[in-house]
Parts: structure tokens; C-alpha cells; sequence
């Protein structure tokens, strides 16, 4: 044994001396030197209006359902009613608020109803600065002329909410009470919420077709997790203690759920419908894409177009929707919690259902029903053509004075480190590149992640747009690096400094509640349409979850240890570098791992300003029916690229906290 034991030793001391950073350096010099050698051969190069077999059979498969569906029981008697219930509620709804119905031109709640009904919604389950709030923002809609447009968004996303709080908080309630169900959802959910919003879009308009039901179905599809996620935390998070104390008075398990878990849930609960809905308004936007009425569609022209100042107002009123529904959902979480606790003056009494608010609010709903002024929102929007001529005016100025810095900053990360490492990734040999995924994925995740490295890898390669992979691959992690860049000098001030927390935090909780659309506008009227538009825009989109993730994550390294090393003699930046940051390791692991995520879903939407790749791809299959099939490709390699980078950070992550 002790002879053994001394032959393992050098083993053992080599390993302790072989770091997996320096691993990690070795396979990229390889790779550098193999790329030098063997540039441009083997490249899996694909002209944009070239097709693959497997496009052209995607293709076909399109044909044949479009030639079918009305014949084959799958889509009449399954898909087709699915469609037409989901269509039959958007109609509903849209002849509410926003569309004219049967013989009446205009809606059956008009704009004044609409607000008044806003205002009392907000009031009952918020407070009456939420009311003034979302009033303010309602009216504001019809300020800039887009009275309907955001109407048809507000519509698409309550009846996309409605569908998936019905399906969703059932589902997340099973899966709170049972750990079996818990388990085989887990996987499900996580899957769907890594994947960027672009790739629901593609396989889903294969069976719906395209228009609003088929965006509300994908929106559906989208925004459920969320709810069915934070509704089985909620259950799973009230103490054991209260279940037991009344199991032990005889409830029965239906009584448990009914009078203690979902009352002791409830703002956990609303929490989830919060994020439901924002994740509903990002998608219902990013659906104009497959002919979805709304604000989207009006961003999507505009950014086709490059008309900077339309782009601008519309993009607006998407923010101010997003503030105004996250702002009445927060407010009704907190009061829901102050009923529960007993705190606060919300505690001490329950406003009626109908007292003079809501006797109001049904007065404006009959004026709006009956009679057209109160219905058409008056004026012509000429606070939105105001916008839209500061915008491009702001735009115009800025490209004339700012030319030099922003063509800088533009060519600096371009020409320094865009185009060195998208050339080598897509000059080198595709079995080199595949070859480093896998050893990267083995070396930093471990056996498994270069399992999934290497099936991924496979599957880019069978979906014939290896080269366009590698492109957005470049971006993805250019913008990464940036967006760490960001984090780790914003996270590190935050964890460190309790005021600049206060002051630095709001600005980063409302610029995750945006939707990720409005964020290209403003950086395509300093850049241009660019590929490094679409990569700015990816760290400004990702900057604020991966920032908050250091932050909690340096805040939490114990103050006896930066007390010990202050005693010792160590300043401020040798105890970040050596204490703080390598305690937090697991957090920025973490982030690392939400960056690529975020940053990769904004790349490919910068298909729509100019980044080309896989965004492209995808968004030229929606609007040329021959490239229907490459775009549906295109989509399979945007996820299998979301796979690989979430397998590979989170057992990075893992392995890091073990």
C-alpha cells in the first residue's frame, strides 16, 4: 500500500500543479497554431441564398403541411381547434379595447373607458399612485398617435397572461406538492427559459401559420415557466411547521391547499404573475416578426427601415407599458403582503369591490361604449410626431458630432476584437472548432457538459449554417466579455458600498423590466445598422442581471475574512483581486452564465439591424418562403447553441461551489 501510495504521489502533485486555467491556455494555443497551418480549409461555408438537403426538405415539409392542414386529423381535429379557441379569445378581447366589431367602428370600450378602468384596476389592488401612474401612461399612448397599436399589444399580452396563468399556476401548484412532478419538470422549464425569444417563432408559425393567435400561442408557450416555476417555490417555501400544525387538526390535503398554502403563497404567487407578464409584453412585441398587431410591428418596420425616430416613439410606448404593468403587479404584491403580515394601514380594512371608483369607472365605460368622442382618442398625435422629429433630429446629431468617439469605440472592439476572433472561428477547419467546444466544455464543466459540447457541435454542423453559428458565436462571446467587463466594476462597487447599491440598483431593476426590442433603437441611431449594434445593445440588455449576481456575491464573502486581510496590510485593490473576487468565484460563474444567455438572445435579434448570422436567418425565412426551411434551421442552431453555453457555465458554476 505504501508502494502505491508513493507511485500516486507525482500523479497527484501534477495535478495540484496543472490548473484548469492553464488547461484552458494550453487547448487555445493549440488551437492558434493548428489555426495557422491549416486557415481556411475545411470551412463549412454557406452563401446566404444557398440551401442545404435538409432546408430543402424543410421546405417541403412546410409545403406538405400547408397542403394538409385542413385534411389531416392531427392539425383538424387537434392544432386547427387549439388555433381557433386561442384566435376566437384574441378576437374577443381585441373587440374590447382595440379593434372595431361588427358593425361598430370603433371598439366596445373606447380609450376613456380604457383609462378609467386602468386607473381603477390599479388603484384597487395597488395604491393611488400606481392609479395616476398607469393612467398617466395610458393616456400618454394616445398622446404619440398609437392609441390602437398599443391597444392590440395590451390585448395580444392579456389574453397571452390569462392562458398561461390558467395552465401555469395549476401546474406549478403540482409540481410544489409533489417532488416527482417537481423533478420531471425541472429540466422542461429549464430548457425553455434558456432559449432566446427568436426560436419560438420559427417552429411554431410551421403548425399556427402566422397573425395573433399564433403569437399568443408562442407568448403562451414563453410566459408560463415563470408562473409555474415561482408558483411550485411558493408552495414548496411555506414552513413545514404550518402544514403539520393542520395536518394534526384533521384538514385534508385539499383543505391544506385551499385555507394554508395558497393563502400563505399569495404574494410569492403574484410575484410569478409579475413576471408572467413581463415576459409575455418582451415576447407579444418580439411576434410582429410573425405578423402580430401592436407596437412590435410598428419597431419592426421602423428598424427595417431605419427610421430612428418612429423606432424611438414606439419603443417608448412599450417602456411605459412595461413600467406601468410591472409598477401595478409589484404594488399588488406588496399589498397582498402587507394583508398577509397584518402591517400597514392595507391590513386594517378591504376596499369595497364597487364604491365610487368603481361606480366611476363603469360611467366612463358607458360614455366610451356610447358615445364617439369618449371612444376616439381625440387629437392626432402630435406629441408623438414631436418625439419622432426629436429622435431623428438627437440621431442626426449625434452621428454628425459624436462621428469620431462612436466610429472609435465602434472599430475599436470591431477591427481589435470582433473580427480576429470571428475570423478564427470561422476560418479555422470545423472539426478544429468542434474539437476546442468539446475540450472547453470537458475541461471547464466536466464530462457531461463535453458530452453536450460534442452532441451540439454535431447537430450545428447537420443543420448547414456552421459558418453563420460561428458568427453569432464571435458576437455572443465578444459581448460577453464586455458585459463581465461591466459587471465585475459596477458589481464590485455595489458589493463594496452600500450607497452606491441604493443609487445603482433601481436603474438596474427597470432595465430588466424593458423588453429586449427597445434596446436596439437608441444604439442604432449612435451606430448604425452594424453587427456592433446588436453587440452593445447585448451588454447594456445583460449588463444589469450579471452586475446585481457579482454584487450580492461580493456583499456575501464573510467581513471577518476583508477585516483579516485589511489587518495584515492588504489595500483595497489587493483585497479585491485576492480575496473578494476568488470568494465570489461561484457568483461569477453565475453571471457568466446569465450573460451569455441574455446576450445571445439580443445578438440574434441584432439580425434586424445589420448582424446578419443566424438572426438573419432566421428573419429572412419569415419573409422569403424559400428560405422558410433554412430559417427553421437557423432557429434549431440558435438553441443548440443556448444548450451549449448553459450546460458548460452551470457545471462550471456546480464545480466551482463544490
Amino acid at each position: 500500500m505504501a508502494a502505491v501510495a508513493d507511485a500516486t504521489a507525482p500523479v497527484a502533485s501534477i495535478r495540484q500543479k496543472v490548473s484548469r486555467p492553464m488547461v484552458v491556455a494550453a487547448i487555445l494555443v493549440l488551437w492558434l497554431l493548428l489555426f495557422a497551418v491549416l486557415r481556411g480549409r475545411q470551412t463549412l461555408t454557406l452563401a446566404a441564398a444557398d440551401l442545404t438537403g435538409l432546408h430543402r426538405w424543410l421546405n417541403d415539409v412546410n409545403d406538405s403541411i400547408g397542403a394538409n392542414r385542413n385534411s389531416n386529423p392531427v392539425f383538424l381535429y387537434f392544432f386547427n381547434e387549439i388555433r381557433l379557441v386561442i384566435d376566437n379569445l384574441v378576437t374577443f378581447v381585441q373587440s374590447l379595447i382595440s379593434q372595431p366589431s361588427g358593425s361598430r367602428p370603433v371598439p366596445q370600450i373606447g380609450w376613456l373607458g380604457v383609462v378609467g378602468l386602468t386607473g381603477y384596476v390599479s388603484w384597487a389592488v395597488g395604491n393611488w399612485r400606481v392609479a395616476l401612474l398607469a393612467m398617466a401612461g395610458f393616456t400618454f399612448f394616445g398622446l404619440q398617435g398609437l392609441w390602437q397599436e398599443s391597444m392590440d399589444t395590451l390585448a395580444l399580452t392579456l389574453s397571452a397572461v390569462l392562458v398561461a396563468l390558467v395552465i401555469g399556476i395549476p401546474l406549478g401548484v403540482w409540481a410544489g406538492l409533489s417532488d416527482r412532478v417537481n423533478r420531471i419538470m425541472t429540466p422542461f422549464l429549464d430548457f425553455m427559459q434558456t432559449m432566446p425569444t427568436f426560436v419560438y417563432l420559427a417552429p411554431l408559425t410551421l403548425i399556427f401559420l402566422i397573425g395573433g393567435a399564433s403569437a399568443v400561442i408562442t407568448t403562451v408557450i414563453y410566459a408560463a415557466p415563470p408562473a409555474i416555476r415561482i408558483t411550485a417555490y411558493a408552495i414548496r417555501s411555506v414552513p413545514e411547521t404550518t402544514v403539520e400544525a393542520a395536518d394534526s387538526l384533521g384538514a385534508t390535503r385539499a383543505q391544506q391547499l385551499v385555507k394554508v398554502l395558497l393563502p400563505m403563497s399569495k404574494r410569492t404567487v403574484v410575484v410569478g404573475v409579475n413576471q408572467t407578464i413581463m415576459a409575455a409584453l418582451a415576447m407579444v412585441t418580439i411576434a410582429a416578426l410573425i405578423d402580430a398587431p401592436g407596437l412590435g410591428k410598428t419597431v419592426v418596420q421602423a428598424l427595417q427601415s431605419l427610421d430612428v425616430g418612429t423606432a424611438f416613439n414606439a419603443g417608448l410606448a412599450i417602456v411605459v407599458m412595461a413600467i406601468v404593468l410591472d409598477r401595478v403587479t409589484t404594488a399588488a404584491a406588496v399589498r397582498t403582503e402587507s394583508r398577509r403580515t397584518g402591517e400597514g394601514r392595507f391590513a386594517k380594512w378591504r376596499r369595497p369591490l364597487l364604491g365610487a371608483g368603481g361606480v366611476a369607472a363603469l360611467v366612463l365605460v358607458y360614455l366610451s361604449h356610447t358615445y364617439v368622442w369618449a371612444a376616439e382618442f381625440p387629437g392626432d398625435g402630435t406629441v408623438g410626431s414631436h418625439i419622432a422629429s426629436a429622435a431623428d433630429t438627437t440621431s442626426t446629431w449625434l452621428q454628425d458630432h459624436l462621428f469620431g468617439l462612436t466610429n472609435a469605440l465602434r472599430d475599436a472592439v470591431t477591427n481589435g476584437l470582433l473580427n480576429p476572433f470571428q475570423t478564427l472561428l470561422t476560418d479555422s477547419p470545423w472539426w478544429l472548432v468542434g474539437a476546442v467546444l468539446v475540450a472547453l466544455g470537458a475541461v471547464l464543466g466536466g464530462r457531461r457538459a463535453g458530452v453536450t459540447a460534442a452532441v451540439c457541435v454535431g447537430l450545428l454542423v447537420g443543420t448547414g449554417l456552421w459558418s453563420d453559428s460561428m458568427t453569432t458565436l464571435a458576437s455572443t462571446v465578444v459581448a460577453t466579455i464586455l458585459t463581465m467587463l461591466a459587471g465585475v466594476v459596477f458589481g464590485v462597487w455595489m458589493g463594496r458600498s452600500t450607497l452606491a447599491d441604493r443609487l445603482i440598483r433601481p436603474t438596474l431593476d427597470a432595465a430588466q423590466v424593458m423588453p429586449p426590442f427597445v434596446y436596439l433603437v437608441p444604439f442604432l441611431a449612435l451606430f448604425g445598422a452594424t453587427r456592433f449594434t446588436a453587440i452593445i445593445a447585448g451588454v447594456v440588455y445583460a449588463a444589469p442581471v450579471a452586475i446585481k449576481i457579482i454584487a450580492d456575491g461580493v456583499r456575501n464573502v464573510s467581513e471577518s475574512t476583508v477585516e483579516a486581510a485589511t489587518s495584515a496590510g492588504c489595500n483595497s485593490w489587493q483585497i479585491i483581486t485576492k480575496v473578494q473576487l476568488p470568494m465570489a468565484r461561484s457568483a461569477l460563474t453565475l453571471a457568466t452564465n446569465q450573460g451569455l444567455i441574455y446576450v445571445l438572445s439580443m445578438v440574434v435579434l441584432g439580425g434586424l439591424v445589420g448582424a446578419g448570422a443566424l438572426g438573419y436567418d432566421v428573419v429572412a425565412g419569415f419573409s422569403q418562403g424559400e428560405l422558410y426551411g433554412k430559417g427553421l434551421a437557423a432557429g434549431l442552431a440558435i438553441v443548440l447553441l443556448g444548450v451549449m453555453f448553459d450546460r458548460i457555465t452551470q457545471a462550471a458554476a456546480r464545480r466551482t461551489r463544490a
